[in-house]
């Protein structure tokens, strides 16, 4: 910041409530008129958050980092009496199985509940409950429930879990913690930019690492990508990824994506899909099944080219391919991912200056490289030979127009969608976030409260970014996807949508991080962020 802050507290009780708003401005140095005190007080009375029953005590603390770009800190309610530690048992798909493994636990001595799961998917086209829940115990501590989890897992139970009835989506009193980034791209002097772990697809970083080495005002982690090599190269984005108006990743098709503002598009948000093609010299045309990742592996599904087992999109699930082109650009790093194949070498040109047996080696600076398994491998061979011409074309497709990227400087991948147009959307099954086979699935990714990061735009075009603290009873419980649509819309936002969470989620101001992270291990190293530079 480049003029010190001074901080204007303005406690505000709601009248008719028994809501209590503690509102805190920090704003370059200068006097802050009656009238603009006054505004703030209205404006904490009426934006308090739609999280828990409406007496909670609420505070928000502000500061103004640039012209056009805010900062705000919220704090929400307090742990309930009522929440406590439990084991979860398992998840059946009907109550006769619960009804079932309850009686077994009961011969074993234990007391065992039966909670049914009501509420799925709000464009679930299945009718009653999603399942019934298993469980066994009430401590106060985390500690003392562990200690019920290995005795049963020491008499042959598998797939435990301890868990905090705070996070289980019914009522409760929090607590929560927000933060919010504000940004008006028309007030922002400075760039929202997308930005990758180390500069390349094949690393990560933490988000106070980049937010540190470019100097942000602040930032906030971006889209799902893959953590380990046995569901495809760790970095790769599990979804699209533009950056500098070039196609790094491809899009899980369907799924919702951030658009973020350039000079010639505001920001939004659609629902994205992407196509790449290659075209030979001699004519022949072939699909391009993906960008920068190891052949084969489909993180997130949503692909094309007889993906299995589906071409849908599959939250959290690998799809696989054993016959793919893949496109490598410098982004990717220095040598391709190897195995078996053929790669073709291009220059800058398209011309291909070798075609390789193998797969696995040198990316030219200023080329790429097609690699080819099983079919593909052989159309490599037969229409990639040295000297021929290939050129790649990409198509991206936003809400069912096309997308020029020179329309945009970045695309950030997310979803499910979660506003549009002002109404509460949230379309998780469409963009596979329910497993129709495991309904357990949906259950803990979006009914439980999680981490979040979320991302939403005014009607005037104006960003926010927002972290939910969660998976940290007592602070901060976190959020599900239908409470993270009503924190968008109280917000201000017309168009939101979730954008990778649990441990990834981060946020920072400046380069120090504002967020608690929840992985035991301290802040995750994630593959992409959104930085707001000066």
């Amino acid at each position: 910041m480049n003029s010190p802050l001074k901080k204007v507290i303005i406690p505000a009780i709601a009248s008719l409530s028994l809501t209590s708003v503690l509102f805190t401005v920090s704003v370059p140095d200068g006097p802050v008129s009656a009238k603009s005190a006054g505004q703030m007080e209205k404006q904490a009375e009426k934006e308090t958050l739609p999280l828990g029953l409406p007496n909670l005590k609420e505070k928000r603390t502000t500061e103004i980092l640039a012209p056009g770009v805010t900062y705000t800190k919220i704090t929400r309610g307090e742990q309930s009496e009522k929440d406590f530690f439990t084991v979860d048992v398992d998840f059946t798909e009907t109550h006769e199985q619960a009804k079932a493994l309850a009686k077994k636990l009961e011969s074993e001595g234990f007391t065992p509940r039966i909670g049914r799961i009501a509420d799925r998917a709000m464009d679930d086209n299945e009718k009653g409950p999603l399942g019934y829940l298993v469980r066994v115990g009430a401590f106060q501590t985390e500690e003392a429930a562990k200690e019920l989890q290995q005795e049963l897992a020491g008499i042959g139970y598998t797939g435990l879990r301890t868990v905090y009835t705070g996070e289980d989506g019914q009522q409760t009193t929090g607590p929560w913690i927000l933060n919010v980034l504000e940004v008006d791209p028309n007030s922002f002097n400075g760039s929202i930019l997308p930005e990758l772990g180390k500069d390349k697809v094949q690393d990560k970083e933490t988000l106070t690492e980049m937010a540190g080495r470019n100097q942000a005002l602040a930032a906030i982690n971006g889209g799902y990508f893959v953590v380990g090599s046995k569901d495809g190269t760790p970095g790769d984005l599990a979804g699209i990824s533009v950056m500098e108006g070039k196609l790094v990743s491809e899009a899980v098709n369907g799924r919702s994506s951030l658009i973020l503002p350039s000079a010639n598009k505001a920001a939004d948000i659609a629902s994205v899909s992407s196509y790449q093609t290659a075209v030979s010299s001699d004519g022949a045309v072939r699909e391009v099944d993906g960008l920068n990742r190891k052949p084969g592996l489909i993180r997130g599904c949503g692909g094309i080219g007889e993906d299995t087992p589906t071409e849908n999109p599959k939250h959290d699930y690998t799809c696989k391919d054993e016959s793919e082109l893949i496109h490598f650009s410098p982004v990717f790093g220095e040598e391709t991912e190897a195995g078996e194949g053929v790669e073709a070498v291009l220059n800058k040109s398209g011309e291909v200056i070798e075609l390789r047996k193998h797969r696995g080696g040198e990316i030219p600076k200023d080329g790429s490289v097609l690699a080819g398994t099983g079919e593909a491998a052989q159309w490599l061979e037969a229409h990639a030979q040295a000297g021929m011409h290939v050129q790649v074309k990409n198509e991206i497709i936003a809400d069912g127009q096309p997308l020029s990227l020179e329309q945009t400087t970045g695309i950030i991948n997310g979803g499910p969608r979660l506003l549009e147009n002002g109404k509460i959307s949230i379309n998780a099954a469409a963009e596979g976030f329910h497993w129709e086979e495991n309904p357990e699935f949906y259950y803990r990714f979006g009914e439980r409260r999680n981490p979040r990061t979320l991302a939403g735009v005014k009607a005037d075009g104006t960003l926010l970014f927002v972290t939910v603290d969660g998976r940290a009873p007592g602070l901060s419980v976190g959020a599900n996807f239908e409470e993270s649509a009503r924190i968008m819309k109280s917000l201000g936002a017309v168009d939101a949508l979730n954008l990778d969470g649990g441990g990834s989620t981060s946020m920072t101001v400046g380069s120090q991080l504002v967020t608690r992270p929840s992985d035991q291990t301290g802040e995750r190293p994630i593959a992409d962020a959104i930085l707001l530079l000066p």
